[in-house]
C-alpha cells in the first residue's frame, strides 16, 4: 500500500506539471506554439533517457533510481515559478528546466514499473489484479489531480499550482523508498561483470532484441508509438486550446479531464477484478476503437462542455483497460533478468513520436486552425486503432508465455499454442 500511495502521489505531481506548465505558457504568450515547444523539450530527453537507461536502472537499483528521479523532478518544477516571481524568467530557461524533468522523469517511472510482479506475488494476487489496481492508481491521481487543478489554477494561478506540484514529488520520494526498502528485485541487480561500454552497450542492445524478435511486442510499440504521440497533442495542445476559445477555460478543461480520469479509474479497476474472464484481444481492440476517433470529431464539431463531456467519459471508461491489458501481457512475455531493459526499450519506443505529436499538434493549430486539426488527428488515429484488426500477431494477446533463449537472442518458435 505504500508504494501505491507513494506512485499515486508522483503521478498527481506529473499530472499537476501537464496541466500547469501548458496553462502557464498560455497565460504568459497567448501561443499554442509556444506550449507545444515546451511539451517537446519536456518529452524530447524523457525518450532519450529511456532510450539508453535500462541497464544503469539495473545497476544502480530501482529503488535508488525512482528516489533520485521525483526529488530532481521536484526542485526542476519548483525552480519555474520561483524565477517567475523574481522576474527573471525566460522561455529558454522554461524549456530547459522542463527537459530537466523529463530527462529523470522516465527512468523513475520504469524503475516503478518493473517492480508490478514482486509487489503483486509479496501481496498474494494476481497479475491480472495487480496491473488493474496499479494503473487504477495511476488514474486516482490522474482524475483528482486533474480536477485540483483546473480549479486551483482558476483560483490560484498556475505559478502556485507548480509550487504544489514540486510538493508532490517531495513526498512521494521518501513514501517509495520506505515501502520497497526490503524488496529484493528493487536493489541493484548482482552483475556478471564489471561496468564498461561494450558490458552496457550488450545489456541495452539485449532489449532491444527482445522486442524485434516478439512480433506482439513490436506490434504493441509500433501502434502506441503512433497513438501516444496523438494524445500528447491532445492534452497539451487541442484540448486546452479548445477549453480556452470555445468552452470555459480552466475549470471545464479540469472538469474534462476529471470525467475521463474517473472512468478511466473504473474500467482499471473493474478489468483488474474480472478481465482475466475474458479474452484479451477482442477487449483491447473494440476498447481502442472507442478511445480514439470520437473525441476529436466531437470537440471539432460542438462548442458546449457537455457533449464533450460525455464522450470523453465514454472514452475514459475504454482507455481504463488497456493499460493492465498491455501490462500483463508484457510481464508475462518477458523474464525478470531482462524486464527492466525490455520495458525501457517499449517505453522509449512508444514516446519516440510524443514529444513531436505536441510540437506538430500546437504548429498545426497556428497554422490550420483548431477545427483541421482535431479532424486530422482523429482521422491518423483511427488508422492506427485498426492495425490490432488487420494484423494477426495482436491475437498473441491469448496465448501463454514462450521461453527466451539468451543465447540466440530470439523466441523459439511455438508448436501449438496453449489458450490461457
Amino acid at each position: 500500500m505504500t508504494v501505491l500511495a507513494a506512485n499515486l502521489v508522483s503521478i498527481a505531481g506529473s499530472c499537476l506539471t501537464y496541466m500547469g506548465v501548458p496553462w502557464f505558457v498560455l497565460q504568459s504568450t497567448g501561443s499554442a506554439a509556444k506550449a507545444g515547444i515546451v511539451a517537446f523539450c519536456t518529452l524530447l530527453p524523457a525518450v532519450l533517457a529511456a532510450l539508453v537507461t535500462g541497464p544503469v536502472i539495473d545497476r544502480m537499483g530501482r529503488r535508488r533510481v525512482s528516489v533520485a528521479s521525483d526529488l530532481a523532478c521536484g526542485v526542476a518544477v519548483a525552480a519555474i515559478p520561483l524565477l517567475q516571481f523574481a522576474s527573471i524568467l525566460q522561455f529558454w530557461v522554461l524549456c530547459a528546466l522542463m527537459a530537466l524533468t523529463g530527462l529523470f522523469r522516465a527512468p523513475g517511472e520504469t524503475a516503478r514499473g518493473v517492480l508490478l510482479p514482486a509487489l503483486a506475488e509479496r501481496a498474494g494476487m494476481t497479475l491480472t489484479r495487480a496491473a488493474g489496481l496499479y494503473d487504477g492508481a495511476a488514474r486516482c491521481a490522474a482524475l483528482t489531480a486533474s480536477a485540483l487543478a483546473g480549479v486551483l489554477i482558476a483560483v490560484l494561478g498556475a505559478d502556485t499550482v507548480l509550487l504544489i506540484d514540486a510538493a508532490t514529488f517531495a513526498v512521494a520520494a521518501p513514501l517509495f523508498a520506505f515501502g520497497v526498502r526490503d524488496l529484493p528485485e528493487a536493489q541493484p541487480m548482482p552483475q556478471v561483470e564489471p561496468p564498461s561500454l561494450p558490458a552496457y552497450q550488450r545489456e541495452l542492445a539485449e532489449g532491444y532484441r527482445f522486442v524485434a524478435a516478439t512480433p506482439l511486442l513490436l506490434g504493441l510499440c509500433l501502434m502506441t508509438l503512433v497513438t501516444r504521440g496523438l494524445d500528447q497533442g491532445w492534452s497539451a495542445a487541442l484540448l486546452p486550446v479548445h477549453a480556452r476559445t470555445e468552452l470555459d477555460g480552466a475549470i471545464d478543461l479540469g472538469l474534462l479531464n476529471a470525467a475521463f480520469g474517473t472512468c478511466a479509474l473504473t474500467g482499471a479497476l473493474i478489468y483488474g477484478a474480472v478481465g482475466s474472464r475474458f479474452r484479451r484481444w477482442p477487449v483491447f481492440t473494440i476498447a481502442f476503437l472507442i478511445g480514439g476517433l470520437p473525441r476529436f470529431v466531437v470537440a471539432a464539431f460542438t462548442d458546449t462542455f457537455t457533449p464533450l463531456a460525455v464522450i470523453m467519459a465514454v472514452e475514459g471508461l475504454a482507455f481504463g483497460v488497456l493499460n493492465p491489458i498491455m501490462a500483463t501481457v508484457t510481464y508475462e512475455t518477458v523474464p525478470e533478468e531482462l524486464r527492466t531493459r525490455v520495458l525501457s526499450a517499449t517505453t522509449a519506443a512508444v514516446q519516440l513520436v510524443t514529444p513531436l505529436g505536441a510540437l506538430t499538434a500546437g504548429l498545426f493549430v497556428d497554422t490550420a486552425g483548431l477545427h483541421g486539426a482535431l479532424l486530422t488527428a482523429g482521422g491518423v488515429y483511427l488508422l492506427a486503432t485498426l492495425c490490432p484488426v488487420i494484423f494477426p500477431a495482436w491475437r498473441q494477446m491469448d496465448r501463454s508465455r514462450r521461453p527466451y533463449d539468451r543465447t540466440k537472442g530470439s523466441l523459439p518458435r511455438r508448436s501449438k499454442a496453449k489458450q490461457i
